[in-house]
């Protein structure tokens, strides 16, 4: 089934279908691609690395892993399964994630019958801890914002769920039929800990932007709002910050040693988009 699935030789200018062999991928020009001991294989090109250190640290992935186990986020990603689910998409369909972190979001989806899995991440880090935990499902170092290691017209559903947005590559890969489903922050998201964490709130509507940038190749079928508030304590605040915030932008804080158990609101902005008829 993995040999199947629809990858492509990322070396440039080839783009050749990458077979699975035993410990490695490889295309028909020779390429090969060798496959981790934790099972994920990397991509990823010199002339697409951002740094030797590019995307998520381990401290920012296992911190996501963590507000897994803690059931924060879960109400988001029940809405993208519920949502996929009712497009009553083609049996064997391939689904790939892009950003997809440490894999929670692609192994739920992928439990429906004859739904195939690639996530794909900048960061060896979240493609290693996702293939430690979900060994059957396929998982990617690869820079989305480039050249998708896939071929044209391949993939049912593609995910970008508060991750990397590419349309001009999402459009290529996905089938006629194929959805794009994309979540944003809403503009009160994690509201109540940017108060406290920076002294203000500011609320900032981001699916106009993200909207605009598709306009070419999709069209807009769904959108809805994902609310919730959860009251969280210490240790899953500073996972949120962990895996939200970057740098020393909290790690610093004088108010983040004081931070107490809150209440505070999850929200994001669902959209589900089609493509556009060639012509």
């Amino acid at each position: 089934m993995t040999a199947e699935l629809p990858l492509a030789c990322s070396v440039r200018e080839c783009g050749l279908p990458l077979a699975r062999r035993e410990r490695a991928y490889v295309c028909a020009a020779g390429h090969s691609f060798d496959i981790a001991r934790s099972g994920y294989v990397n991509l990823l090109q010199p002339q697409d690395r951002r740094s030797l250190k590019a995307g998520d640290s381990k401290a920012a992935v296992e911190a996501r892993a963590a507000l897994d186990r803690a059931g924060v986020g879960h109400t988001v990603i029940n809405a993208v399964i519920d949502r996929i689910a009712a497009l009553r998409l083609s049996d064997d369909v391939t689904a790939v994630d892009l950003g997809s972190g440490s894999g929670e979001m692609l192994s739920l989806l992928c439990q429906a019958p004859r739904v195939h899995g690639i996530g794909i991440d900048l960061s060896v880090a979240a493609a290693d801890s996702a293939a430690r935990r979900f060994p059957e499902l396929t998982w990617i170092v690869a820079n989305a914002d480039r050249r998708l290691p896939l071929r044209d017209s391949s993939v049912g559903v593609v995910l970008s769920i508060h991750g990397r947005r590419n349309p001009a590559e999402c459009a290529r890969v996905l089938t006629p039929a194929g959805v794009l489903v994309v979540t944003l922050p809403a503009a009160d998201d994690l509201i109540e800990l940017r108060q406290f964490v920076q002294g203000r709130g500011v609320e900032r509507d981001r699916v106009d932007g993200m909207l605009h940038e598709h306009n070419i190749d999709f069209q807009l079928t769904e959108r809805v709002l994902v609310r919730e508030k959860l009251t969280l304590e210490r240790n899953d605040l500073l996972n949120l910050l962990r895996g939200t915030y970057r740098g020393v932008r909290f790690t610093l804080s004088d108010r983040v040693n004081a931070m107490p158990q809150m209440e505070v609101t999850l929200s994001s902005e669902l959209c589900v988009m089609k493509r556009k008829r060639s012509g």
